[in-house]
């Protein structure tokens, strides 16, 4: 059933326009760029995410579980940066966001509160200050007093939302909007609210861990699928500058079941850490447990172990863990998942200076990734000595790298060079 809004007798719903007289159509090479185009900001996190800083009069919705640190985040922003921000808020009190901003560390006297859930009031506001970022926590809370249904309703979301959007291509004014979470992770109300803005970002994490992902889901002035981390501090969220801090483990080498792959998300190249624990199944079904990487996949890559590498692994219990509490989904990591499964399996640890970086393919063969390069560039600057690739990767020189390549066809071949 679709929930349609009901307009009190005597209003009269307007439609989009960037201006109040009528538009009239002009040739795309009239249309005149500006120098300032972007905001860059001082999150460096921020700006990679966002594609290199904040556009004008783009929207953006940021969503995440509750708690997760998403007012946290915005409102580090709003009192860090030098502009003029007005931080609107349905859900909290003035002393209470200062509170939050005391602890945190305010720098900028230019940022102004106002606790209001009325959409059109918060844009009279808007209009008569005219910020240089509009921050709205959040867009479940507002109304829009001219129709009839309660707040946080498909209707009500979808037209405070058409209205905040009218405002940003009016003003060039930049707006971020915190939208709420289902149980099921997608952002409440209508699925028409991410098709208006302009960039959607999720913010995620693990509550027993202290660090935090801010992915790109959608963005019209930049690529998709980047990656921002942050460190949940007492005083705020910390920019995470070289993520193989958080995602490697300091070990003394000697532990069995571990494994480095070389990732890529968006456009960062990282080094996480897989970890695999092979034992025998105390109950008639063996388990299989994967966190942070897709459970079908490993089923699929311990199959190819079955059949292709004559590994008995159907009476034994496996589980996998990404270590740092992210998620990865790249086929690059295949490899490091096969070789950390077979390290726990044997009892075998693996040597601390090998990564991988390689694709498997259901027939046993290491096949080759995309941007191998950058990959081998960034395990040679974080020291490692040896990476195994596809070798059917082309245009791959030794003489290019310090770090050894080691180029395999076969996984057997793989297996044979690291555990003999």
């Amino acid at each position: 059933m679709i929930e349609e809004p009901v307009l009190k007798s005597g209003t009269k719903a307007q439609p989009f326009s960037r201006s109040r007289s009528d538009n009239l159509p002009i040739p795309i090479s009239s249309v005149q760029e500006t120098s300032t185009a972007r905001i860059m900001l001082k999150d460096t996190e921020l700006n990679r995410v966002l594609g290199g800083g904040l556009v004008r009069g783009e929207i953006i919705l940021i969503g995440g579980d509750p708690g997760i640190g998403k007012s946290t985040l915005l409102l580090q922003m709003a009192i860090s940066e030098p502009l003029k921000v007005l931080y609107v808020s349905g859900e909290e009190s003035e002393q209470q966001i200062k509170m939050r901003a005391e602890r945190i560390g305010i720098q900028n006297p230019d940022c102004h509160l106002l606790i209001e859930t009325d959409v059109a009031q918060i844009i009279r506001h808007a209009e008569g200050m005219l910020p240089d970022l509009l921050i709205i926590d959040s867009i479940q809370t507002l109304f829009y007093p001219e129709i009839e249904s309660a707040p946080g309703s498909v209707s009500q979301v979808r037209e405070c939302t058409a209205l905040l959007l009218r405002f940003a291509k009016e003003s060039n004014t930049p707006v971020f909007l915190i939208g709420h979470i289902t149980k099921e992770g997608s952002i409440a109300g209508p699925k028409v609210l991410e098709h208006m803005v302009d960039a959607v970002l999720q913010f995620e994490g693990d509550r027993n861990h202290f660090y935090r992902l801010l992915r790109t889901v959608k963005n019209r002035f930049g690529s998709t699928n980047e990656l921002g981390i942050y460190e949940m501090q007492g005083n705020g969220l910390r920019m995470v500058e070289n993520p193989s801090e958080i995602l490697i483990t300091n070990t003394d080498g000697s532990l069995s079941g571990t494994c480095i792959a070389t990732t890529i998300e968006g456009l960062r190249p990282l080094q996480v850490e897989v970890q695999a624990l092979v034992s025998s199944a105390a109950y008639g079904t063996p388990q299989r447990s994967s966190n942070g990487f897709d459970a079908k996949r490993l089923n699929m890559l311990l199959a190819v172990l079955e059949k292709r590498c004559s590994f008995r692994l159907a009476t034994k219990d496996v589980f996998l863990n990404i270590a740092g509490g992210i998620k990865v989904d790249d086929p690059a990591v295949d490899l490091a998942v096969i070789m950390a499964v077979l390290s726990s399996n044997a009892d075998l640890p693996i040597n601390r200076s090998y990564t991988f970086a390689a694709e498997v393919g259901l027939s046993g063969e290491i096949r080759p990734v995309n941007r191998v390069e950058t990959r081998i560039i960034e395990a040679q600057k974080l020291g490692y000595s040896h990476i195994f690739v596809s070798e059917y990767n082309k245009g791959l020189k030794q003489s290019a790298y310090e770090i050894e390549l080691i180029a395999c066809k076969k996984l057997e071949e793989i297996v044979r060079r690291v555990f003999g």
